[in-house]
């Protein structure tokens, strides 16, 4: 395995990984819109057809019917989020490494890899939760035909009115459940690529952009291939009624199993799959370009 990269700059890593987020949200967020409008739908009355048939019928139904923007409904808040985000979520990986180390130059195994990656998933899930909430009832609004929220500020204040702070952090133990384990595999997995891509002699530093794309793609989809039972879960909690689930997530699986079968957990695959890849891909890239343009212009920093 290549040995550890320079120390840890928080202040470089909080530019690259908001820079890497950005690049994310802008080419992933049509597919997540898809993915929770397919994860909320409601169950169709019995000789009903459902209202989406899969990911290229809300697709294309989202297109026809809302235009281009529809497919960016709720992008505010994920792009407010995510520049503190994956900065938080990149420096917390680093901490977990650094944490893991006796030594500056120690060569960490990869399932210390995995546990730094879950310590970031931990780090992240106080800016990721209220953003997931707003972002998914804003994505499904326009489906419904009901306009309760003006936008990502607007339903922010109304979820604050109405439940406190609690009702701005609904989902947040679901958030975790999803968060943790997937960000340990997230890690985990494009370090090893990372590492089993680089030329023999070679820096990992210096990998090709075709092979940090192909890396940071496939670490997303082995993300994604862990956390979408749980984040089926969390997107039909945040966004049901108040005192739907009095029980918290235990109650929305027993209510999934019961009615559509252990299937409903993987609601959404195809829109998760088909963006994981291109998203992750943009957000590693975003994140290794970054870093490389501060540490040239800013090597003490």
């Amino acid at each position: 395995m290549a040995k550890e990269p320079q120390p840890i700059s928080p202040l470089k890593n909080f530019f690259a990984g908001g820079f890497g987020g950005v690049c994310l949200v802008l080419v992933g967020h049509p597919l997540d819109t898809i993915k929770v409008r397919l994860q909320t739908q409601p169950k169709p009355q019995p000789g009903q057809a459902p209202l989406y048939s899969g990911t290229f019928d809300c697709f294309r139904k989202t297109l026809v019917g809302e235009g281009v923007r529809g497919l960016y409904r709720g992008m505010a808040a994920p792009i407010v989020g995510v520049t503190p985000m994956f900065a938080v979520c990149f420096f917390g990986f680093g901490l977990g490494k650094r944490l893991q180390q006796r030594k500056p130059d120690d060569v960490l195994t990869y399932p210390q890899l995995f546990a730094a990656g879950m310590l970031s998933g931990v780090f992240t899930t106080a800016i990721m939760a209220p953003g997931e909430r707003i972002k998914c009832l804003l994505q499904i609004q326009a489906a419904t035909g009901e306009t309760k929220y003006r936008g990502s500020l607007d339903c922010a204040k109304q979820l604050y009115r109405e439940a406190g702070i609690r009702g701005v952090y609904k989902g947040t133990v679901l958030t975790l459940m999803r968060d943790v384990p997937a960000s340990g595999m997230y890690f985990m997995t494009y370090e090893w690529l990372k590492n089993i891509l680089t030329p023999e002699g070679k820096s990992v530093s210096d990998l090709s952009v075709p092979r940090i794309l192909f890396a940071g793609g496939l670490a997303g989809i082995f993300n994604w291939a862990v956390a979408i039972p749980p984040d089926v879960l969390k997107s039909r909690f945040q966004t049901a009624p108040a005192g739907k689930y009095p029980n918290g997530f235990r109650d929305v699986l027993r209510e999934l199993i019961r009615e559509e079968g252990v299937a409903s957990l993987y609601k959404g695959f195809t829109a998760v799959m088909i963006r994981a890849f291109p998203a992750n891909a943009a957000c590693f890239l975003g994140f290794e370009v970054a870093m490389k343009f501060l540490n040239w212009v800013a090597p003490g920093l």
